[in-house]
């Protein structure tokens, strides 16, 4: 089964047919280098989390977007599900060799439900709503959903020295349509698909590799992604 996997993910990675785009070039794998952390208060139901992103249309130097974000969690008491209030800030550029750029402020409100199959699936399912303030555009609304699985190859958690297969998908749903001046957005904003390995560093500290296929209402494109899981 490990064999099969990880030639699966391989496939994944170098195998994934793009189509092509007068704008962007698709067939070009991009990279997203990111950190993902987060703190409880001690004896308290409240915790900061938070990422940086810092994603390329190539493997580094042309800049995609920056992402700077941050949020309160707060736990319910006898209950698995995290409640996060956050807010992002976003710096999107443009492909190729223009150095124009966007900004946007984003405030979101965030459920994460973690679940389980058998022994060793474990699940995440997060729902988010973001209210989107994008330069030169009106305020809209966005939802998303994502399903995180992961499964470990050599032992039945993921704690230190778990070396294990990471999966996702996320669908994006655009709330208002209109954006000003006569311009609108589809209702679907974009899905991502992601595969990659992992490895629990430690029990708090877990790396992964691998590639996420983006596609979006006009262009489709492939990111490999290096990220760091920290729990402080």
């Amino acid at each position: 089964m490990r064999i099969s996997l990880l030639t699966l993910l391989t496939l994944i990675l170098f195998s994934i047919p793009t189509q092509s785009s007068a704008q962007v070039d698709e067939s070009q794998y991009g990279a997203w280098y990111m950190y993902f952390w987060n703190t409880d208060f001690k004896e308290s139901k409240f915790g900061l989390q938070g990422d940086v992103q810092y994603r390329n249309w190539d493997l580094g130097g042309d800049l995609e977007q920056l992402l700077l974000r941050g949020g309160v969690t707060y736990q319910p008491e006898n209950t698995d599900l995290l409640l996060t209030l956050g807010y992002g800030h976003i710096t999107t550029g443009t492909f190729g060799d223009s150095d124009a750029k966007t900004t946007e402020s984003r405030i979101y409100q965030e459920a994460l439900l973690p679940g389980q199959i058998g022994q060793r699936i474990f699940l995440k399912h997060r729902f988010r709503y973001e209210q989107r303030f994008v330069e030169n555009q009106d305020f809209r609304t966005r939802y998303r959903y994502n399903l995180f699985v992961n499964i470990p190859f050599n032992q039945a958690n993921l704690d230190q020295g778990a070396v294990y297969l990471a999966l996702y998908n996320e669908l994006f749903i655009n709330g208002e349509r209109s954006i000003g001046e006569g311009r609108s957005v589809e209702l679907f904003d974009r899905n991502r698909s992601y595969a990659a390995l992992g490895y629990s560093i430690k029990n708090n500290l877990k790396v992964q590799f691998g590639v996420m296929r983006q596609i979006t209402d006009n262009i489709s494109k492939n990111q490999l992604q290096l990220s760091l899981h920290h729990s402080l």
